[in-house]
């Protein structure tokens, strides 16, 4: 967990604006447990050990539970993360690793019926965002 860089030193208004970025997740209305959840998917994909630890962190402090945080590497075979949540760890899986599972229309569709168009875009936002800090850091 050792940072090669210092971004902030080096790219200060790139990194304000990664920092704004975060602001705009933060207020959009997915819930904040979710985007926990999908912030420490995503970090497993891309092997980001000290966003895992920030973010398994954020997550207990917002009461996550210890089993749903162990467990969501596994989340398609567990019955305590419901429909809603699968469905948006399943399109976290899909945009991480875009040149491989691209977004196929089925999965839009099944977004769909849980999430209206603008939170379908808050959804991609909140991912790219999380996959752009875990290739920061």
């Amino acid at each position: 967990m050792t940072q090669r860089m210092n971004y902030f030193e080096l790219a200060p208004d790139a990194v304000k604006i990664m920092r704004e970025m975060e602001k705009y997740t933060k207020k959009s209305s997915i819930k904040r447990n979710l985007q926990e959840l999908i912030k420490i998917r995503a970090s497993q994909l891309n092997g980001c050990a000290f966003c895992l630890n920030m973010h398994t962190a954020d997550a207990r402090k917002i009461g996550e539970t210890e089993q749903r945080l162990y467990c969501v590497s596994a989340w398609e075979e567990c019955t305590f993360y419901s429909e809603e949540e699968k469905v948006a760890l399943e399109l976290t899986e899909h945009i991480t690793l875009i040149a491989e599972k691209r977004v196929p229309d089925d999965l839009y569709a099944r977004v769909r019926n849980y999430y209206s168009e603008k939170e379908y875009l808050d959804l991609i936002v909140l991912i790219n965002q999380i996959n752009s800090w875990n290739r920061l850091l």
